[in-house]
């Protein structure tokens, strides 16, 4: 996936109008990725920097690449995605054009194969999406797809936060640059796409999934918050028998619901049913 991407950055458009370089942090002190790197790096048209964050802990790998990147603008793209040619010339535009601090694009789906019917029917790797130029909250951010400008970083130490490990450490981000000031806003024209393997089309992985998101929500969650997923697990469990009746996908949406519930109010009492690996998609 790494070299695909890597292969696809080189391949931007740039209408004159910037340069660009590109970061890749290595999550891994046995440096698995180097040769990937080094085989691209030497026919790609654009400088690829390589490093290491030895430690298993998605944040310190993004704090990682904010030191290692240099330029008035950071753009944050997930390995096992893809971008169009023109990714990055229509973040920046719409970027500059809306006076914005940042902006944030779709992340669709790729299926490597024929996913299970339910599973499209269910629609669990989409994502919801906005018109061009509507101003997010701190909720509907993420780092999978995301342009921002380098200056809102200045005086940030580590602006993603260790102790959040391999989850919510983007939105808790957004937050705190957010309650400063800064916007962000959607633009629909800049998608990039996620390659989606047959291991991510199962149920576990699915459900593992939404117990980690759920828990990656420590520090995010408020008393309403925390209520409303006390009364939502024990309800999505009564209901789920019927919702069954309806389909596969009506069933598995509820058990996402009540697993990424569940995930909350186990980070509320200090509880791991998931461990830190970090899971994407």
């Amino acid at each position: 996936m790494l070299q695909k991407l890597l292969v696809e950055l080189g391949k931007q458009h740039t209408a004159g109008e910037f340069t660009y370089s590109v970061v890749v942090a290595d999550n891994d002190c046995e440096q698995s990725a180097r040769s990937i790197v080094d085989q691209v790096a030497e026919s790609s048209p654009m400088p690829i920097k390589y490093c290491v964050e030895p430690q298993q802990n998605i944040a310190l790998v993004r704090n990682r690449v904010v030191a290692n990147a240099h330029g008035d603008f950071l753009a944050f793209i997930d390995d096992d995605e893809v971008p169009g040619q023109d990714w990055l010339l229509t973040a920046l535009r719409s970027c500059v054009q809306n006076k914005a601090d940042g902006v944030l694009a779709p992340v669709r789906p790729y299926f490597e194969h024929k996913p299970p019917p339910w599973l499209i029917k269910g629609r669990f790797f989409e994502r919801p999406e906005h018109p061009t130029g509507y101003r997010l909250s701190w909720r509907e951010t993420r780092t999978g797809n995301v342009l921002l400008r380098r200056e809102i970083l200045e005086g940030v130490a580590g602006p993603f936060r260790a102790e959040f490990r391999n989850g919510g450490e983007d939105q808790e981000f957004f937050k705190r640059i957010m309650d400063q000031g800064s916007l962000f806003i959607w633009c629909n024209e800049a998608p990039v796409h996620e390659l989606v393997p047959p291991e991510r089309c199962r149920r576990s992985y699915l459900l593992k999934r939404a117990l980690q998101r759920g828990q990656a929500e420590k520090g995010l969650n408020d008393l309403r918050g925390v209520c409303k997923s006390i009364v939502a697990v024990p309800l999505y469990g009564l209901i789920l028998p019927f919702v069954a009746l309806a389909g596969q996908h009506c069933f598995m949406q509820y058990l996402v619901r009540l697993c990424s519930h569940a995930g909350k109010l186990a980070s509320v009492f200090g509880w791991k049913p998931v461990g830190d690996t970090y899971l994407s998609g």
